[in-house]
């Protein structure tokens, strides 16, 4: 069984939406555990919630520091935690598009309208003052675009005659609540998919200078126009079930070394195998993005023409 995911959450206050994702990855068929609750405001009320329930917290002042240096420490608490997935969570907080990028198509966030109408804040003032007789609560992935990352699910909340922006936010906190862990349990549940990983490994690989792809022995395969194939992705392709990354290493001595190393990730592939390409495992639960990007980079480097392979050190 593969491992869960794990959630970090990002708050700066109360935390009824942390409370929500948290209490949620307690029921048996939860895809998620939360393994850190961090925060901007060190005085935030949900970092003692947390706390109780035994969750790893982490709280530090923005006030004084750049944004990215600031990121950059809530990254590093982050990957001490072994994130793999975050939540925004009532986080006011900006983000730098360094911190962004690092965590894209894996963080979230909840906004309490129906996007894309009225992004940004005072939103339910905004409802009323526009006569909607609808409002709601919508998750999105987190881009450099504020609110305007790709949807993945929405619930709809009517405004009623006589709402006030306080009761119209409070019942549409209760529709956050439903939604929020819904829809982070379906996409962490998606990020192991076959088509998950291979979309994962397929921008990693396609950012690289020239590099294109193609089918081949029908599995898809990754070169270096004017050059070679450097990787392939593999998916049960011998009915082994397994799926898996092929890289070049330098030869059978260093597949051999890796593989008895770590034989739980790599792997000695059928046909490439005797060239010296070496497998990396995907389907263990929990990929090491910035290695498998490493073994693309080194693959691609050692199978592209010249001219070429001193663009990337």
């Amino acid at each position: 069984m593969p491992d869960k995911a794990r959630l970090g959450i990002l708050i700066s206050g109360t935390g009824s939406n942390m409370a929500a994702l948290l209490y949620a990855s307690r029921l048996p068929d939860s895809p998620y555990d939360v393994v850190l609750v961090a925060s901007n405001n060190p005085a935030a009320p949900g970092l003692a919630l947390a706390a109780a329930e035994g969750i790893d917290t982490f709280a530090r002042d923005h006030r004084g520091l750049p944004r990215a240096e600031f990121d950059a420490l809530i990254d590093a608490e982050l990957t001490r935690a072994r994130v793999t997935h975050v939540a925004l969570a009532g986080y006011m907080r900006l983000l730098s598009d360094g911190f962004v990028a690092r965590w894209a198509g894996r963080m979230v966030n909840i906004h309490p309208s129906l996007l894309p109408a009225h992004k940004g804040t005072h939103v339910h003032e905004a409802v009323l003052a526009a006569g909607d007789t609808v409002s709601g609560a919508t998750v999105h992935l987190v881009t450099a675009d504020l609110d305007g990352g790709p949807i993945l699910g929405a619930l709809r909340v009517a405004v009623v005659p006589g709402d006030t922006p306080a009761t119209l936010a409070a019942r549409v906190l209760h529709a956050e609540h439903q939604l929020y862990p819904r829809v982070v349990a379906e996409l962490v549940g998606s990020a192991t998919t076959p088509e998950a990983l291979l979309a994962r490994v397929r921008s990693l690989a396609l950012a690289l200078p020239e590099a294109d792809e193609k089918l081949s022995h029908g599995s898809p395969g990754f070169f270096v126009r004017g050059g070679k194939f450097f990787a392939y992705f593999s998916h049960d392709h011998h009915h082994d079930g397994v799926t898996g990354l092929l890289v070049k290493a330098s030869g059978v001595e260093e597949q051999a070394s890796l593989i008895e190393r770590d034989p739980d990730l790599y792997y000695r592939p059928a046909y490439l195998g005797p060239s010296g390409w070496i497998g990396i495992r995907l389907d263990t639960g929990e990929v090491d993005w910035d290695h498998i990007d490493g073994w693309l980079t080194r693959s691609w480097r050692a199978s592209a023409p010249k001219r070429l392979a001193a663009m990337v050190f």
